[in-house]
C-alpha cells in the first residue's frame, strides 16, 4: 500500500456508502484494503426477523423487494426496488465504506456576510451554536421571510472553525439552487458543494454541503452537523427512506437542527413537552407582518378550464397586477391544470410559463421569472418553498384541492412580501368552496402576526 493509493481511496470512499460498480479500483486493490481494515464491506440487503431491509436506503416495506435468478449463486436473490435507480442493492452485493476515523482539517473560516441579524435571528443563531456545543437536537420554528438562511451563518462559521463538517439537507432541488449562491457569497473562502439530481458535485466531500435528501442515500457517518431545511416538506415528510438517509449520513454524536415555518404536529408536541429544544420566530426580518390570504370564490373553475377559459375573477386580478408591473405566482393543483392554464395565458400574449417537478427547464424558467423576463409563473406546489422574487403577488387556483394543506398554503402565502423594500403584497386563494386547510392556514398566519405584535417584533 502506498500513501498516494491510500489517499485516493480515502478521498473517494470517506463518508460514502457505495456499490462495487461505483468504485473505479481493481478487485485486488479493494481486497487488500479490506484485509487491512481500511475498507468495510457489508451486505446491502439483509433479512431481519423474516423481513428484508435495505442497508443503503433503509426500506423495510416488503412491497419494495423483488427477486432475480442468479446463475452464480444458483438461486433467486432478493433486491431493493426502492433505490434501484442508484444501482442494484441485493443480498449478495456488498456496500463499501471507509473504515478509518478521519480528522477534519481545513483553513480557518471567516464569514464574508456583513449584514446584521434581528433580535429573533440572534436568538436562533445562539441556540444553534449551543446545540452544536452539546451535540443536541434543536427546532427553529421561523415564519416565511424571517431570514432563516442568515440565522444559520454564525452557526456554520462556528462549526467549520471547530472542525465540524456541515450539511444542509433539503427536500427539493429548487431550494438547493436558491441556497448555493447565497452561501458561496457568505463564505467566500470555503469549499461548498451542492448535491442534487443533475449536479456536477456528486462525489465531492467539502466542509460545507447542500444536498437534497435523495443524494444522502450514498453517504454514511460523515456529517457532524445536519441542518434539515423545511423538514415538513414533501417528499421528505412522507418518505421513510429519505429520513433514514439523513440519519445514516450524520455521525452518531452529531447535532441535528430542524428549520421550518410549518413544523409537523409531531415536532410541535415534542417541543411543547420539552423533549425537543425549540426557538420560535414569529416575525419577518424587515419587521412587517405576514400577508394574510384573502378568499375569493371563483365558481366551477374546472368546468371553465375544460372549455378553454379561466374564471373572470381570476383574470381580473391577474390583469390588475400585471398592469401595475407586478410579477404573479399562480399555484395550481396539478400538471394537467398547469398546462391548460399556461396555454391560455400564452394565447393572450402574456409572458407566462409553467413549471412542475418533472420540468427539465424549471431552473431556467425560474431564473427568467426572477430576472423580470416573465410576468406570470404558473406552478404546482414544487415552488411553495425556497424561492424569493421581489414584488411578487401570489394566488392559488382551486385552493379547495386536497393538495393545498394548511402547511402548503402557509408556505405559498410566504412567497409574497419577503423583500424589505416590497413588503406589501396580496395573497388570494381562488376557490370553489372553503376548506379546513384554508381556514387553518389563515388562522396560522394571523396567530404568528399577533404573536409578533405582542413581542414588539413588527412595526
Amino acid at each position: 500500500m502506498t500513501d498516494a493509493e491510500s489517499s485516493v481511496l480515502h478521498d473517494f470512499l470517506y463518508g460514502r456508502h457505495l456499490l462495487r460498480t461505483e468504485l473505479p479500483f481493481s478487485d485486488e486493490c479493494i481486497s487488500r484494503y479490506i484485509e487491512k481494515g481500511y475498507i468495510k464491506a457489508e451486505p446491502s440487503v439483509i433479512q431481519h426477523i423474516n423481513r428484508f431491509v435495505c442497508c443503503r436506503c433503509g426500506q423495510n416495506d416488503q412491497e419494495y423487494f423483488a427477486s432475480f435468478c442468479s446463475a452464480s449463486a444458483d438461486r433467486h436473490i432478493i433486491y431493493c426496488r426502492s433505490c434501484v435507480m442508484m444501482g442494484r442493492a441485493d443480498e449478495i452485493t456488498p456496500l463499501y465504506s471507509w473504515n478509518k476515523k478521519d480528522e477534519n482539517c481545513w483553513e480557518p473560516v471567516k464569514l464574508s456576510w456583513q449584514g446584521t441579524l434581528t433580535e429573533g435571528q440572534q436568538e436562533a443563531a445562539g441556540a444553534i451554536i449551543e446545540a452544536m456545543k452539546k451535540k443536541e437536537e434543536l427546532l427553529i420554528w421561523a415564519v416565511c421571510g424571517s431570514g432563516k438562511t442568515e440565522m444559520l451563518f454564525p452557526g456554520i462559521e462556528f462549526a467549520l472553525n471547530h472542525g465540524l463538517r456541515v450539511c444542509i439537507a433539503t427536500p427539493r432541488t429548487d431550494v438547493v439552487l436558491e441556497l448555493l449562491p447565497r452561501l458561496k457569497k457568505a463564505f467566500e473562502n470555503v469549499a461548498i458543494s451542492a448535491l442534487y439530481g443533475a449536479s456536477e458535485d456528486k462525489g465531492s466531500l467539502t466542509p460545507l454541503m447542500i444536498s437534497t435528501a435523495h443524494q444522502l442515500i450514498r453517504c454514511k457517518d460523515v456529517f457532524d452537523v445536519m441542518i434539515i431545511d423545511e423538514v415538513d416538506a414533501f417528499p421528505f415528510s412522507a418518505d421513510q427512506t429519505l429520513q433514514f438517509a439523513v440519519d445514516k449520513a450524520r455521525k452518531k454524536d452529531s447535532t441535528l437542527v430542524y428549520v421550518t415555518a410549518t413544523p409537523s404536529e409531531t415536532l410541535k408536541k415534542k417541543a411543547g413537552s420539552g423533549l425537543l429544544k425549540a426557538v420560535r420566530i414569529p416575525a419577518r426580518y424587515h419587521r412587517k407582518p405576514l400577508p394574510e390570504p384573502r378568499f375569493l370564490w371563483c365558481g366551477n373553475w374546472q368546468k371553465k378550464l375544460a372549455n378553454g377559459k379561466l374564471p373572470s375573477s381570476v383574470m381580473a386580478w391577474v390583469y390588475q397586477k400585471l398592469e401595475a408591473g407586478l410579477p404573479v405566482f399562480l399555484f395550481v393543483p396539478s400538471v394537467l391544470v398547469l398546462n391548460k392554464a399556461a396555454d391560455y395565458f400564452k394565447k393572450l400574449n402574456i409572458r407566462a410559463e409553467g413549471v412542475h417537478a418533472e420540468d427539465t427547464s424549471r431552473k431556467e424558467k425560474v431564473k427568467r421569472f426572477r430576472d423580470g423576463r416573465l410576468d406570470l409563473l404558473i406552478t404546482t406546489t414544487i415552488l411553495e418553498r425556497g424561492v424569493t422574487v421581489p414584488k411578487v403577488q401570489t394566488c392559488v387556483l382551486g385552493a379547495e384541492s386536497p393538495i393545498f394543506t394548511e402547511s402548503a398554503l402557509v408556505q405559498i402565502a410566504g412567497r409574497t412580501g419577503r423583500h424589505y423594500k416590497y413588503f406589501n403584497g396580496e395573497v388570494v386563494l381562488f376557490h370553489f368552496g372553503i376548506t379546513n386547510g384554508m381556514k387553518k392556514a389563515k388562522k396560522h398566519i394571523k396567530y404568528m402576526n399577533k404573536l409578533a405584535q405582542k413581542n414588539n417584533l413588527i412595526d
